[in-house]
């Protein structure tokens, strides 16, 4: 099932540079995860994110989860978040967490997490599109039950759901978290989810859809587990060897993504299309066959 990947890496495109956004209009937004170690390599990745905001100027930033490793005093807080993201939290970007197995629970008091006391939350940064922080520590009956409604009630074209735990995962050491997968993935289905982030891997992977939903983990924004991922049938491109994050724009009905690199180079990008789209595709296929 599966086969180990040599040099740790596949991807789907050509190396780049970062390229600017494709709408004038369009929302944007980038996704980094398992941040917060406030070494060497989480600055330089946070200084590669500012760098990054020059050419594809996002206006906020999700979070996978593992927001601060070990000690969370004051002095933590600010060394492990607020000086590596200093400009950017200086530029107006606002960061949006989701707790990870590492994270205490009182981060959702932090007022830079914007968690608002909340271990599961949606927030709207425009119309039509929705974002659901869930809290894959514990997925209880009153988180499911507050998901499917939230879910039902958004009436937004694009729903994107990002956690900590990857429901699907190529990684040797963690793999799938197969019994949230079982509740989540069908409200998921549902409701028309169309991209769900997480982190938890220390590694990039984008997987094929399933059931029109695309899965992303992007988990090496500081920490890097190098060899620890294997390719997969579900697989469409990986990366273990470098740092990461991931810049995302919302045009209409199409998400366009860039996985970026320390060097700032593209190393995985491409299109995803709203999921009620694709299944309606999906069907009228179906139907003519």
């Amino acid at each position: 099932m599966f086969k180990k990947l040599i040099f740790a890496i596949f991807i789907a495109t050509a190396w780049a540079q970062v390229r600017p956004p494709v709408g004038k209009d369009s929302l944007r937004f980038a996704v980094i995860g398992d941040t917060g170690t406030g070494d060497r390599a989480a600055t330089r990745t946070a200084a590669r994110l500012a760098e990054a905001r020059g050419t594809f100027p996002f206006e906020f930033a999700v979070m996978m989860g593992d927001n601060i490793y070990g000690g969370e005093s004051p002095r933590d807080y600010q060394r492990k978040f607020e000086a590596p993201y200093k400009a950017l939290l200086d530029g107006g970007v606002k960061f949006y967490a989701s707790l990870g197995n590492h994270d205490e629970p009182t981060q959702i008091n932090y007022k830079n997490f914007n968690m608002n006391g909340q271990r599961y939350y949606t927030f709207r940064p425009r119309m039509g599109v929705r974002f659901f922080a869930l809290d894959s520590n514990y997925v209880d009956a009153r988180q499911l039950s507050w998901l499917e409604d939230a879910l039902k009630q958004s009436g937004s074209e694009w729903k994107i759901c990002f956690f900590h735990h990857p429901l699907y995962s190529s990684g040797e050491r963690h793999g799938p978290s197969l019994n949230t997968r079982a509740v989540l993935e069908p409200l998921f289905v549902k409701y028309q989810v169309s991209l769900v982030l997480t982190g938890h891997e220390h590694f990039y992977e984008r997987m094929k859809p399933q059931s029109g939903i695309t899965y992303f983990i992007v988990g090496a924004s500081a920490k890097l587990r190098r060899d620890g991922i294997a390719r997969t049938d579900i697989t469409a491109a990986g990366n273990a060897r470098d740092r990461s994050f991931v810049l995302m724009e919302i045009d209409g009905d199409q998400l366009h993504f860039q996985a970026i690199n320390q060097d700032l180079k593209v190393f995985d990008s491409g299109t995803i299309r709203r999921a009620v789209e694709l299944r309606e595709t999906e069907r009228s296929s179906a139907t003519k066959q």
